[in-house]
């Protein structure tokens, strides 16, 4: 069933519908394994062909072409930054770039204070010439006022120098400092990241360990739970068979489970007309009698359907039936009743199951001799029998309900599987 699949990638809704999410998630895990499967198979198709010796083109006339230079391995020579032994690590290459960024900008404003200072001194030159042609006696005040001015013009000037020299190493420092802050804080950042991280995987892996348990403990009350259940209900049956000699008056209880079906009518009685009663043909005819052949002629060698002890026909096993069918079936029942059917749309088997959400179906892969779920379980069972009397103490799914405690018998007359053994 799942070999066809995966070989026709393609499912029909109304079988996907009747999937649970996890056999939907583990069927379309499959589905995927099995495309990347092919793509890799093409891809190395494709990588012979192209290993094929290609016949060579006759070369244009003053045609341009591309030649890569080759390795010492005569392959395309390639070099990647960082991986050469003398390659300098990108922090080297950061701080090497900064810096010759900060000379360049430092002589950027050296060259600036020179060109200042010539223009300052190209002043006083004139300065001093106005004043040396007013070396005359009568001009000796003026003379003294030039030289004054002269001498403070150096003065600020010299200040103004200082100052700038002053404010220079003062940013110098700032951007030093600011430097190593911002290191130091990262540096801090980074650690209070990695304690972060590492306090919450180990939280993460805590409550992960807690929820584990705590769904193992719940899902082993569960079955404990369902089995006493069952054994209080079977006592309560036969405290009640055995009050009935007596005229004690007993709550109704269900029917019980019909004997092995006989397939030969009585003698001097015509055969009973099958009807509809619970049989659902599929849309197709020759895809039921594909289904019937199949089950005629690879399961029933298997002892599909009989009880395990005995050759009767085990209470839980029907025909091929539909969906709504074994819904209707079910819905009389109490949670944990449950059925398996033949599949109506492909060779298989489904197990439907009575909740307390509702009904669950599962489908049941009988394709490599052996009976398990679909997606759900790993476990290979040699027959139906085996799988029922794991799954009446073992759940079907993690959660730890699906217990199977009641089969759901037939409740019309023919039995519904009856041309499965014909």
């Amino acid at each position: 069933m799942l070999r066809q699949i995966l070989s026709e990638m393609y499912i029909d809704p109304d079988l996907l519908a009747e999937l649970s999410e996890e056999q939907k998630q583990i069927l379309f895990f499959k589905m995927r394994e099995e495309q990347i499967r092919r793509w890799k198979e093409r891809e190395a198709a494709m990588e012979r062909k192209e290993s094929l010796p290609v016949k060579s083109r006759p070369k244009k006339e003053n045609g341009k072409s591309v030649h890569w230079k080759l390795g010492a391995d005569k392959e395309v020579w390639v070099w990647v930054m960082g991986e050469h032994h003398l390659d300098k690590p990108y922090d080297v290459l950061c701080s090497e770039i900064t810096a010759e960024r900060e000379r360049l900008r430092t002589e950027q404003e050296a060259e600036e204070l020179r060109k200042t200072q010539s223009e300052e001194f190209t002043n006083n030159l004139k300065t001093k010439s106005q004043c040396s042609d007013l070396q005359t006696p009568n001009n000796w005040k003026t003379q003294n006022a030039c030289k004054k001015v002269a001498e403070e013009e150096e003065v600020r000037q010299e200040s103004r120098s200082a100052r700038i020299l002053e404010e220079k190493k003062t940013q110098k420092k700032e951007l030093v400092k600011e430097k190593q802050d911002e290191e130091i804080k990262q540096v801090e950042e980074d650690k209070t990241k990695q304690i972060y991280k590492n306090w919450k995987e180990d939280s993460e892996w805590q409550a992960s360990l807690r929820k584990s348990k705590a769904a193992d403990e719940k899902r082993r009350s569960l079955a404990k739970q369902a089995r006493e259940d069952y054994k209080r209900l079977s006592l309560a049956a036969q405290r009640g068979r055995s009050g009935e000699g007596l005229g004690v008056p007993q709550k109704p209880r269900r029917p019980p489970l019909p004997p092995k079906p006989q397939f030969l009518p009585p003698a001097g009685h015509p055969p009973k007309p099958l009807g509809n009663q619970g049989v659902t043909r599929t849309a197709s005819s020759s895809a039921q009698e594909d289904i019937i052949r199949w089950f005629k002629e690879e399961q029933l060698p298997c002892r599909a359907g009989y009880q395990k002890t005995s050759d009767s026909i085990a209470p839980w096993f029907h025909g091929i039936l539909t969906l709504k069918k074994a819904n209707e079936l079910l819905s009389t029942g109490l949670p944990g009743t449950f059925l398996i059917r033949v599949s109506e749309k492909m060779k298989g088997y489904a197990l439907s199951y009575l909740s307390e959400e509702g009904c669950k179906h599962f489908l049941i892969d009988a394709s490599a001799d052996s009976y398990s779920f679909l997606g759900v379980d790993q476990l290979q069972h040699a027959t139906l029998a085996d799988l029922v009397e794991y799954h009446k103490e073992e759940p079907i799914t993690s959660l730890g309900k699906e217990l199977l405690l009641y089969p759901c018998g037939q409740q019309d007359q023919p039995p519904d599987y009856l041309e499965l053994f014909e």
